[in-house]
């Protein structure tokens, strides 16, 4: 199923030797860094005419999109909010001879690109060459993850052969555009500029808007060090400041130019001090040096990595694919900023606007609650306690009681346009409530599950209480006109795992409530009789189901469908979002994603193996996966019904989704919240990990054609590394207190290390 693998395998880097002009966007997309704060697509700093899609994102900047259109109805949101591009700040415009170098045109040799995922460094050169002449060039980049403001850029240029003038000009532009937006006008505008020897500072802010909704401003400073060359001039035009610096470079002698650059945001500070603040930061940022800040940069990934690397024996493919994961969530998020959460394409593109979505409740807490510390975790579920008011909103603006929170927000307001996903995909509200069961159960600590986590509980807990409806004829409660996981249908009623996802948050708030005050409750403002309805609702709560196949069924009317299998569709109608009318797949049987078994995923506890196997041999071949959310579930359900070559194709999907392009989307950018699917697969499917009921337990297999596999995670104050190879399965308590933990059902004690036969 590859599409497009532009990168050699290497378990610790990307590495091309091709400069892929009819795909430099996925090239770029690839190659994509961030630090959480800030992140870029991996553009080129000098120049480049051919197609490619520029974009530099600053985590917490945006813009509301306009939205109103001919059908706009009562409960739609005024706009659509987007991260937008902000200025680029890595250009360094370069003159050989007079020439301006343009690498789409030019005739280079011995391209070379690489992404150290270990180090967390953009590499790149090549040796251009000018008729007889060579000249070498060597880029490398870096956004720090200890200085969070800060980007570093290191240059070189070498005379292999021959004389020549060469100019380097680094520069701020602010003059950027979006891709991903209806608007026809520029979302920025200039505060001030300034530029001076080796030195320049722009401001730039967002344009004034039709909705009230803030405005940011951004400063970028760059202080730049030089050999050789001297500053010739200083470049000035709105929206664009620049030093620049020339000499003659003599055969073997190298220029070397480094490019600090620091930036400062309101979301931070007072604007009037922007300017000041970026100056400071980008200056004390050279005083450091490159090799200090890399230094420090490289052993701060070093750290991460102790707590978060899975080591695969045996396939490295499979070992590239988790491992680019892994680098580009945490340089996405980790846990630095509660007003941030994770955007479906982090720092590497405009699509979906770039907000929050259900995933990262769903996808991502699981992944990050074992390979960091709690307060990463703990900034997630305090992003979404904070947005509480706007979930209230939301919900009132549909006439509905308590907390819808919203399909896609910065704020905790809905800003997503399309009504049969915003206000029709309401079972995300139930990824919020799992989140906190799932912090809990793990943890084991309920503090915050009795507090701050109680207040959402009850809030979402009374959006489903109003949302059900009562049915007199069948005595039971239903949900009517939603959209499941599955997107694939629209405006069903009584999707099994909508109905079901509902019920469970209920029972688990009166779960809470019982273990709380008197007081607590009388600030929640619960009565007793609201109480009692919320269990009529779980007592009385309509699913669909058939019994002659043993199945829960999708909902209502699924089975009126024409079922078929995905292996009747022809190749050339693959993806089908990309191919079939949208009316076409809305009436057809083919699943977009995990629904049935996305409730049989996260309830894990409470199915059946039997169960479990009758919903996967039913739902998975009608399955196409084109959500890039889908795979790991299915892997994980797979591993655990014995289907281990089904467990594995799901985590090849899932792990080198973007690597090998399998939705031939990834031009667009990464997708980010689906990443943590592939250590989903390997800790939850392969090896079997399950917390929900507060017991930690294995049942580890290994993957045909590995060897073993290795991984290590932080559990209830404790670092246990886990190694499964074919023969056994090894326990290991790096730090913390001996635990009771079950490997393949049985009970031991963990206090130093276990071997297990299998």
């Amino acid at each position: 199923m590859t599409n497009k693998r532009l990168f050699e395998i290497n378990s610790w880097k990307l590495i091309s030797n091709k400069l892929e002009k009819k795909e430099k966007r996925l090239q770029e997309s690839l190659t994509s860094i961030g630090n959480g704060y800030m992140g870029m697509r991996g553009n080129f700093e000098e120049g480049y005419s051919g197609d490619f899609h520029q974009g530099t994102y600053i985590a917490g900047v945006w813009f509301p999109d306009k939205t109103r259109v001919g059908w706009w109805k009562n409960g739609y949101p005024q706009y659509f909010g987007k991260v937008i591009n902000a200025l680029n700040f890595i250009g360094v415009d370069i003159y050989v001879d007079g020439t301006k170098i343009d690498l789409y045109k030019e005739n280079i040799t011995d391209f070379h690109l690489e992404l150290d995922m270990k180090e967390g460094i953009l590499r790149r050169s090549f040796i251009l060459h000018k008729g007889e002449s060579r000249i070498q060039f060597k880029f490398e980049r870096f956004l720090s993850i200890v200085a969070k403001e800060v980007c570093a850029i290191d240059i070189m240029v070498t005379a292999l052969t021959g004389t020549h003038k060469i100019e380097l000009v680094p520069y701020l532009d602010g003059d950027v555009t979006n891709e991903d937006s209806n608007y026809e006008e520029k979302f920025w505008e200039e505060i001030s500029r300034k530029v001076e020897a080796n030195a320049a500072n722009l401001i730039m802010k967002t344009v004034d808007n039709p909705f009230g909704t803030p405005r940011f401003a951004v400063s970028a400073s760059m202080v730049n060090t030089i050999n050789h060359l001297e500053v010739t001039s200083y470049n000035e035009k709105p929206m664009y400041v620049a030093n620049a610096y020339n000499n003659k470079l003599k055969q073997g002698e190298t220029i070397h130019l480094q490019k600090y650059v620091a930036v400062s945001t309101s979301r931070d500070w007072e604007e009037e001090r922007l300017g000041a603040v970026s100056d400071l930061l980008a200056k004390q940022a050279r005083e450091k040096g490159y090799d200090s800040l890399k230094e420090e940069h490289i052993a701060a990934w070093a750290a991460r990595w102790e707590k978060a690397d899975v080591q695969i024996d045996g396939d490295e493919e499979a070992q590239q694919g988790i491992r680019f994961n892994i680098f580009q969530l945490f340089s996405t998020y980790y846990g630095d900023d509660a007003r941030l959460n994770v955007g479906p394409k982090g720092f590497t593109g405009e699509k979906y606007g770039g907000a929050t979505y259900w995933d990262t409740e769903a996808y991502i807490v699981p992944m990050y609650l074992a390979v960091a510390e709690p307060k990463v975790t703990e900034q997630l579920l305090r992003y979404r306690r904070q947005q509480l008011p706007g979930a209230e909103h939301n919900a009132k603006q549909q006439g509905l009681k308590g907390a819808l929170y919203p399909m896609v927000t910065f704020t905790g307001v809905e800003c997503h346009n399309e009504w049969e996903i915003t206000f029709e995909e309401i079972h995300r509200n139930g990824a919020i409530a799992h989140a906190i069961f799932n912090y809990t159960t793990y943890t084991g600590d309920e503090t915050y599950a009795l507090n701050e986590g109680l207040d959402v509980l009850v809030g979402i807990s009374r959006f489903w209480a109003d949302r059900v409806h009562y049915s007199k004829k069948n005595d039971q409660y239903m949900i009517h006109g939603v959209t499941g996981p599955n997107e694939y249908e629209n405006n069903v009623n009584n999707n099994w795992y909508t109905n079901k996802i509902a019920t469970w948050t209920l029972r688990y708030t009166l779960e809470l409530l019982d273990k709380t005050t008197s007081k607590r409750k009388t600030d929640l403002n619960i009565g007793k009789s609201e109480l009692a309805k919320w269990q009529e609702i779980i007592d009385k709560m309509y699913f669909p189901v058939d019994e002659e196949l043993g199945i829960f069924v999708q909902h209502d009317t699924f089975l009126d469908k024409d079922l078929q299998t995905v292996d009747t569709l022809l190749k050339e109608e693959r993806p089908l979002n990309q191919n079939w009318s949208w009316d076409k797949i809305l009436r057809s049987c083919f699943i977009k994603q995990a629904d049935v078994l996305q409730g049989m995923y996260f309830l894990n506890h409470e199915f059946s193996l039997e169960e479990k196997k009758r919903n996967f041999d039913f739902y998975e071949p009608m399955t196409v996966h084109e959500s890039s959310l889908s795979p790991c579930v299915h892997s994980i359900l797979a591993a655990e019904i014995g289907l281990e070559e089904k467990a594995y194709e799901m985590y090849q999907r899932t792990a080198r989704l973007d690597l090998d392009n399998y939705n031939n989307d990834t031009e667009d950018g990464l997708h980010i919240t689906s990443m943590s699917g592939s250590w989903l697969a390997i800790v939850h499917g392969f090896a079997g990990m399950r917390t929900a009921t507060g017991i930690l337990s294995f049942a580890p297999f290994v993957p045909k054609g590995w060897n073993s596999y290795t991984f290590t995670i932080n559990y209830r104050n404790r670092l246990i590394r886990v190694t499964t190879t074919s023969e056994e399965v090894k326990l290991e308590l790096l730090s913390g207190n001996a635990l009771k933990i079950q490997l393949y059902g049985k009970d031991i004690l963990l206090e130093k290390e276990f071997v297990g036969k299998k």
